[in-house]
């Protein structure tokens, strides 16, 4: 059924069912907002990338705060 898959003749077809339901004017609109989108996503994934990097080079260190929980009497 699926055999074929997607031909030059669909994606004809397809663009020009989104000129007709959109309109020529909203297009360049909507695809320069989509650009801004994806470099935003990819700055953000790429400052995700580099914060998660200095994390694991930095070693944890202990919190004085979990040492003197766990130091405390029980019945204080």
């Amino acid at each position: 059924m699926l055999r074929n898959g997607l031909e030059p003749w669909h994606l004809l077809i397809v663009g020009v069912v989104i000129i007709v339901l959109f309109g020529s004017k909203k297009l360049p609109e909507a695809a320069r907002g989509l650009g801004k989108s994806m470099r935003i996503l990819k700055s953000e994934a790429k400052a995700m990338k580099e914060d998660d990097v200095t994390r694991s080079s930095v070693a944890p260190a202990d919190t004085p705060g979990e040492a003197n929980a766990s130091s405390r009497p029980v019945g204080a």
